[in-house]
């Protein structure tokens, strides 16, 4: 049982960032019909980007407290990622929205080349892992008998925090109401008075706030960053859209945190499962495995398509 729980908490958070990478996947699909498969690349700029701030923190302001650091580099990071993203809308998918499919497809996934290039190219960050610092203390707290960090419980209440402040967003302000809008009927709300192109820059630029946090909590918790970390985490991230029904964003969350789950109880039980024939380091396969069985038996996915909640 405690090994039950323990991997339960690693799934959720886990989980928690794949959601916060999958609710930009299903913002950008719910008005654009658009899959950003750079949006992975986000989450690693951010990571980049808040380890540089944190770097410099170090050097300028030593003695900080741990979760001072974190919060500065987190709040440094979100607009850069915000820009990142903005641009990627303005200067690669903007004359391509009404092409054909595979147009802005072949382009997301030229963006998310440049993007890791241009990292790599950088000298103060390079091609080499990068260790990330551990700012909070390495005392686990101990819940029903598994081990937490004090790192995940911050990951997991920012995202918590991230998830309901997107869910007043998109339902309570006039921006939310535009979002709605715009993803039900493009056409029918220019024609009320919406503005199109700045509700599209409004959510590719949250899209990557949530990112941004979940990528320099990433390496918060994993201790190190490195220019390809954005892939696997984006493709995951997109599993979890499709599982939870993408283009909603409830479904989004749902599915980061069922995807979490799911692969952490793989990795603490396919030893077992298999005879020891597999070992936890294939907990990546059921990702892939989730979302196949989803496309083939509910290719809608567990929320399904709600036109009229997507944003």
């Amino acid at each position: 049982m405690e090994t039950f729980v323990q991997q339960i908490l690693n799934g959720l958070v886990l989980g928690s960032m794949y959601a916060l990478v999958a609710l930009g996947y299903t913002m950008v699909y719910g008005v654009l019909n658009l899959i950003n498969f750079a949006h992975g690349d986000v989450l690693m700029i951010g990571a980049m980007v808040g380890l540089s701030i944190l770097q410099l923190l170090e050097a300028y302001f030593p003695g900080l407290p741990g979760y001072v650091q974190l919060a500065v580099a987190i709040l440094g990071a979100i607009p850069v990622a915000m820009l990142v993203n903005v641009l990627i809308e303005r200067i690669a998918y903007r004359r391509l929205r009404n092409a054909p499919r595979l147009a802005p497809l072949i382009t997301a996934i030229g963006v998310s080349i440049l993007l890791q290039t241009f990292v790599m190219a950088m000298p103060w960050w390079g091609r080499s892992p990068l260790p990330f610092p551990q700012l909070l203390s390495s005392e686990p707290i101990m819940i029903g008998g598994a081990l937490i960090s004090q790192t995940q419980v911050l990951l997991l209440v920012l995202a918590a925090l991230a998830m309901v402040g997107l869910v007043l967003l998109v339902e309570r302000t006039k921006m939310g109401r535009a979002m709605r809008a715009v993803a039900e009927n493009p056409r029918v709300a220019g024609l009320m008075g919406v503005d199109s192109n700045s509700v599209i820059v409004a959510t590719f630029a949250i899209g990557a706030a949530l990112a941004a946090v979940a990528g320099v909590m990433w390496g918060a918790n994993y201790a190190s960053i490195t220019f390809t970390m954005g892939v696997l985490p984006g493709l995951k991230a997109f599993c979890a859209a499709v599982l939870g029904g993408i283009g909603n964003i409830y479904g989004a969350m749902i599915g980061g945190l069922l995807l979490g789950i799911i692969e952490a109880l793989g990795a603490g039980y396919i030893g077992d499962l298999t005879g020891g024939f597999l070992g936890s380091h294939y907990q990546d396969i059921f990702a892939f495995v989730v979302l196949i069985l989803v496309l083939t038996l509910r290719p809608s996915g567990i929320m399904g398509e709600r036109v009229a909640d997507r944003a």
